[in-house]
């Protein structure tokens, strides 16, 4: 990633507490067996970059207020949208805090939700568009809010940063206990609506989490693979690691599929390979490679998949909070990196079926309700993946600010963690990667190379050939 770390880019910040609009509700709520997951209590950090309508041609010293001759500041129109938004979302300007049996609920207070406006000295194309930035430069334009003791700390963090350009960037920290990645982009749609001018919502929130509360399962709970059976890397643990995306291209992901299918022979799928199950088979064997795991240690690879329509009723229409499941495959590492990957990308997709059903699905929640009691931390040591997919939630596409669609979106503090890989559209500063996409990964320095080259192995040659 291009290294900008020593930089700082930003003039003066202002932060405030935005208010709802108009009297809500106050009170206190539950949350559900899987909000209430240790491991999703930490607030996500997303950027999303929108480009200058004006003349690019405008100089470093270009008046940020000329800008925008004609319309509103963005600052502005963001922070009244969200007065507005959170009428509907009332429990995003409340606070949330544990109870003493461990259980999180939130407190319906209407103190708002804190907001910083900040101007930075530069044109978002200097940084192009964020896209590649290091994550140190990236981070500046997030807001990292300070919990408040006793009384809990906020769920929702925004960050508005001007440039000098007239584009702008905004800066999300959500709670991942309130809202998984479908409703984050629903409430950000709802904020991006009432900002060019609608008068409310086109889908209005929905509560509900007694709908995913479970009776915690009353078998012991064992791990999908033994701490003691599992892989390990030379180069884990570290605090040594890189951040980075990949792009990858529709025609590598076209190329891929073909060369799967035609591996599968006679075993040929009816239904073909998705691009999550190629992909993840050939990221989590380049993982393997790359982080030198041991062949008779076990290696797992999870899913995160969205259980809204796999509900029998489905969950409402605007329900936004945590509505996901697992779809888990275990591997010996000597299978992982010599089966045909066919095979591998097989499993993922059986995997998925199996994760889809009911029956499972209402198991896996008895199970989030037991963790939820439990004091349990987690190390990463490189032998898991888990793999989140935000593709299917148009943040790219769909959500205008009334100035233009964005630009780029940078997932942050998700992005961190050796296990976890995020898989994004395509951002919009190439038009050449449309349909392609963005992965991004954290790896131990020593291990990034060899899987940089792994990547780099998924190209096209001009002559069609697989390198």
């Amino acid at each position: 990633m291009t290294n900008h770390h020593s930089t700082t880019f930003l003039l003066d910040k202002k932060d405030v507490l935005v208010k709802p609009s108009k009297p809500t509700s106050l009170g206190v709520l539950s949350l559900s067996s899987i909000d209430n997951c240790p491991g999703l209590e930490l607030i996500c950090q997303t950027v999303y970059v929108y480009r200058s309508n004006v003349d690019s041609s405008y100089d470093n010293n270009h008046d940020f207020a000329s800008s925008f001759s004609g319309k509103a500041d963005p600052a502005c129109v963001i922070g009244e949208a969200l007065s507005k938004a959170l009428v509907y979302y009332y429990p995003l300007a409340g606070k949330l805090k544990k109870k003493s049996d461990g259980k999180l609920q939130i407190n319906c207070t209407a103190d708002g939700v804190p907001f910083l406006v900040a101007t930075a000295n530069c044109k978002l194309s200097s940084l192009h568009y964020l896209d590649g930035v290091d994550v140190e430069v990236a981070k500046q334009f997030v807001f990292d809010f300070p919990s408040e003791g006793d009384s809990g700390y906020h769920p929702l963090v925004l960050m508005v940063t001007k440039f000098s350009c007239g584009g702008f960037t905004i800066g999300m920290g959500l709670s991942h206990s309130v809202c998984d990645g479908f409703g984050a982009a629903q409430f950000f749609r709802a904020l991006a609506e009432l900002a060019s001018g609608k008068s409310e919502p086109s889908v209005k929130p929905v509560w509900k989490r007694e709908r995913l509360v479970a009776t915690p399962t009353e078998e012991p709970l064992q791990p999908l693979v033994d701490q003691s059976s599992l892989a390990t890397s030379p180069y884990m643990p570290t605090t040594d690691i890189l951040h980075e995306c990949f792009y990858v291209s529709t025609d590598s992901i076209k190329g891929l599929k073909l060369s799967l299918m035609e591996e599968c022979g006679s075993e040929n799928l009816n239904e073909g390979f998705t691009t999550i199950e190629v992909l993840g088979a050939y990221i989590w064997r380049s993982r393997f490679r790359a982080l030198k795991l041991n062949s008779d240690g076990k290696t797992l690879f999870s899913l995160t998949m969205g259980i809204r329509d796999l509900l029998n009723p489905p969950l409402p229409i605007g329900y936004y909070g945590n509505a996901i499941s697992s779809a888990n495959v275990v591997l010996m590492g000597g299978e992982l990196n010599e089966v045909p990957l066919s095979k591998v990308a097989k499993l993922i997709k059986d995997s998925k079926k199996f994760a889809s059903n009911p029956d499972y699905i209402l198991h896996s929640l008895r199970v989030w309700e037991r963790l939820g009691q439990q004091n349990i931390s987690y190390e990463a040591s490189g032998a898991s993946m888990v793999l989140t997919d935000w593709r299917q939630l148009g943040l790219l596409e769909e959500i205008d600010f009334g100035w233009k669609d964005p630009i780029n979106i940078i997932p942050l503090n998700m992005f961190g963690y050796v296990d976890i890989c995020l898989f994004l559209p395509s951002c919009n500063v190439d038009p050449s990667m449309k349909g392609g996409v963005r992965i991004f990964v954290s790896f131990p320095r020593a291990a990034m190379a060899k899987f940089r080259e792994e990547m780099d192995a998924l190209k096209l040659r001009d002559n069609g050939e697989r390198i």
